[in-house]
């Protein structure tokens, strides 16, 4: 019988690397509650519709990569791409927006048919942060000294790069998009093949082109800088210059933009030179718009989302990862002989008072040799040592697995004390 392997591009993550994996997530917790922002959960499927309003149908998105299917009712169902549209979705339904202000993250899978490569896959996993209701330059400068600051406290600021631009108002990119479109339309013939068809699907993606002869090409064009409303400018100003005050570094990039329709004025990215083509490790930007866009009513926001897959090649690729992860237990309790309860009851009282101590009991019987063994495999730093006369005598055997002290006895009274210290 053939056997049934996981979806191509929909990976299991194994013991061995989930460690990594719930030591980022709490650092992007810890970052995320000393801001003050609060965390909202909701399904990973919806309403097709949702999407193709919110991220555009012309989009490759949309066109392309969502995984969408009728269920038994016949309605078309998508699970979601990205978060940004259910987060509102959710929000509205909720009555969270009207006259509020709130500052929200959410963490979990997301789904893209597309060719599966490092870095990227077809379930890969995010952490947005959305904030609405504020329209200030204020609240796009602090989320990004909060990107920063988890970056920094990951040891990565050094590996990263803020680039920052100004879509400007809807207005002002329309009149930009005409501008871009009637001159490289006369030059169609000199364009890439990709930049071709989205001249006529979605024209401000060509901007992100990576062919050097389109570049060269846009060099020579209009910009997005000289369509800009004094709005979008005046507000673009602000942010840099408390980006400055906050010690932030950046570069602005007129050429970035976004790949979803939603976006508007401000837009960012954080990018590395560590991880090959997949260069964007966080991205986002203002969506003041789309709120309306999906039946409510207008309300400023801003947000941006980080690639967990990225952020852990970044992490390995740096060796930015602790060493306490490359052991899940830091003490293993061998139970040599007819000791089993009595084991029981030590580990119980063990956790009970060093609840944060990795503690792994031995199961399933075996000789000593066999259970130290088995102590030395797990990575554990000591093996607690408890058999029938240490029992008997209220005592446990202290062997240290990965320091050059001899072995000792200790009171099980006194064992607390001693591994607290560990």
């Amino acid at each position: 019988m053939k056997k049934i392997q996981a979806i191509r591009g929909m990976n299991d993550l194994l013991p061995a690397e989930t460690a990594l994996w719930q030591h980022l997530e709490s650092v992007i917790k810890q970052t995320l509650a000393g801001f003050g922002y609060s965390e909202i959960r909701f399904p990973i499927m919806e309403q097709t519709d949702l999407f193709k309003r919110s991220i555009g149908e012309v989009t490759d998105i949309v066109e392309k990569e969502m995984y969408t299917f009728e269920d038994r009712n016949g309605e078309s169902l998508t699970l979601r791409p990205e978060g940004t549209a259910s987060c509102v979705r959710a929000c509205e339904e909720h009555g969270l927006l009207y006259n509020q202000t709130q500052r929200l993250w959410y963490m979990g899978p997301m789904f893209r048919y597309e060719r599966p490569q490092k870095g990227r896959y077809r379930q890969f996993h995010q952490v947005g942060i959305e904030t609405y209701g504020l329209q200030g330059p204020d609240i796009d400068a602090e989320l990004l000294l909060l990107s920063y600051n988890l970056f920094q406290t990951l040891g990565l600021e050094h590996c990263v790069e803020l680039q920052v631009n100004s879509l400007g108002s809807d207005e002002a990119r329309a009149r930009y998009r005409t501008a871009l479109v009637d001159y490289l339309s006369e030059r169609k013939d000199q364009l890439d093949e990709d930049s071709k068809r989205r001249l006529d699907s979605n024209p401000l993606r060509i901007l992100d082109s990576k062919n050097e002869a389109t570049q060269a090409l846009l060099d020579a064009g209009p910009s997005l800088e000289d369509y800009l409303d004094e709005e979008s400018e005046q507000h673009f100003t602000q942010l840099t210059q408390l980006l400055d005050a906050a010690g932030v570094p950046y570069q602005i990039n007129r050429r970035l933009v976004r790949g979803l329709d939603y976006y508007s004025r401000t837009a960012f990215e954080w990018v590395t030179d560590k991880l090959g083509a997949q260069s964007a490790v966080c991205a986002g930007g203002r969506y003041d718009n789309l709120v309306a866009q999906l039946g409510g009513r207008a309300t400023p926001a801003v947000g941006f989302a980080i690639g967990l897959e990225r952020l852990i090649l970044l992490l390995q690729s740096e060796g930015h990862v602790p060493e306490s992860l490359s052991r899940p237990v830091d003490v293993y309790l061998a139970a040599v002989g007819d000791v089993q309860a009595e084991a029981l009851k030590l580990a119980a009282s063990i956790r009970r008072a060093l609840p944060g101590l990795r503690l792994s009991m031995h199961c399933g019987g075996g000789s000593f040799k066999s259970q130290l063994k088995k102590a030395d495999k797990s990575g554990a730093a000591i093996a607690l040592i408890l058999g029938e006369n240490e029992a008997a005598a209220g005592e446990v055997g202290v062997k240290y697995l990965r320091e050059d002290k001899p072995q000792e006895t200790c009171k099980q009274s006194a064992l607390t004390q001693l591994l607290g210290e560990f």
